[in-house]
């Protein structure tokens, strides 16, 4: 049939297919899941939303499959041969994984929370400073049914049940992106971390010349010594009586001196 047609029909039942956890309301539970949901339900169309839901809580798709770049899923509707999806995004290459991983590595929180299995919500922001996306913006989906709306109901429900799957699994957002939990975790665990607690080592040699100079250090450099109140220690420790009093010029007259 011509495309732009639509069969008002019911779906074909079926058993054992996939289906949605949440029973009524909002499907997504975590950021990450309801980021991708608030992008698919600003640029669809409603009606076909909120059919697509019914088709994912029914159990209509059969299958899903994702790979980098790509999710293909076999989807029931009212004809007896399953519907074909496929919804594609980009996946970046190795240079382009190699340079958010370091990035990555260099972010101690970051990675230690990925380590544990954790998706932080700072790395969206990881992502588009390396000026790149951890979302999609806009997805290349097409399905084998003959209704004319964009999404229909098949994708949609397909992509409802993507984002479920993200609650479980938030490394599938970056397996679709071409990066396995596996090849991501491996490569973080071998790239060495930053420490925030290393300072440079100056050789003894390099600071022989100014190392007894009066307020200097190889990490204070001379000149340059702490600020602080002339009666800070009155006020630390608060001599007996009203002898703070007469003390305090003295202790600003030794500071000038």
């Amino acid at each position: 049939m011509p495309r732009g047609w639509y069969d008002g029909a019911g779906p074909i039942r079926v058993e054992g297919g996939l289906k949605a956890r949440t029973r009524r309301g909002s499907i997504g539970s975590t950021w990450w899941s309801r980021r991708f949901i608030d992008l698919l339900e600003r640029v669809c169309d409603k009606g076909r939303l909120s059919r697509g839901r019914a088709y994912a809580r029914q159990g209509q798709v059969l299958s899903i499959d994702l790979t980098p770049g790509e999710v293909r899923a076999a989807v029931q509707g009212s004809r007896r041969r399953p519907y074909e999806v496929v919804v594609r995004i980009e996946a970046y290459d190795e240079a382009r994984w190699s340079t958010i991983e370091e990035s990555i590595a260099a972010q101690a929180v970051h990675r230690a929370r990925l380590l544990a299995g954790e998706m932080p919500p700072e790395i969206e922001e990881l992502f588009a400073a390396l000026g790149v996306d951890l979302f999609p913006r806009d997805l290349d989906m097409d399905c084998s049914c003959p209704d004319w709306g964009f999404p229909c109901k098949h994708l949609s429900a397909v992509l409802y049940l993507l984002a479920e799957s993200f609650d479980d699994d938030p490394f599938l957002v970056l397996a679709w992106r071409g990066r396995t939990r596996e090849q991501l975790l491996g490569s973080l665990a071998d790239e060495p971390a930053a420490d925030p607690l290393t300072v440079d080592d100056v050789p003894f040699a390099d600071r022989l010349a100014d190392f007894y100079a009066p307020g200097a250090t190889a990490h204070r450099p001379e000149g340059r010594r702490p600020v602080a109140e002339p009666d800070l220690l009155l006020r630390v420790f608060p001599p007996p009586g009203d002898l703070a009093g007469p003390l305090t010029p003295a202790y600003r007259g030794l500071a000038e001196a």
